[in-house]
């Protein structure tokens, strides 16, 4: 199983506190997640492959894989209080999400 894992600034406590409650199923699992959140993960003592942060394309990238076939899930702990600069990405992602039959 090929899993992404994204959490906005005020959901990482929340996304490690699911990490540390999953960690043997997501020790199984290839994980990718965005910069930032990858850190966190990697603090939880999972391996983890770090892609660009959310701001800087990390989302785009994500999406992209999901486009070409390349991540089965996608869990996306997401802040909807708060704005994002990069939100068009996000857009973009849930998208490609539901085109692709990838579970968000």
């Amino acid at each position: 199983m090929r899993i992404a894992l994204i959490a906005h600034d005020g959901k990482k406590p929340e996304m490690v506190r699911f990490v540390l409650q999953n960690k043997d199923q997501l020790q199984q699992a290839s994980l990718f997640a965005t910069g930032t959140t990858g850190s966190h993960i990697e603090q939880a003592g999972i391996h983890v492959i770090r892609l660009l942060s959310g701001p800087q394309g990390g989302d785009a990238q994500i999406a992209a894989m999901v486009a070409t076939g390349e991540l089965d899930l996608v869990f996306f702990f997401r802040d909807p209080l708060e704005k994002h600069p990069h939100e068009p990405d996000v857009q973009m992602l849930m998208r490609l999400c539901d085109v692709h039959n990838v579970p968000l």
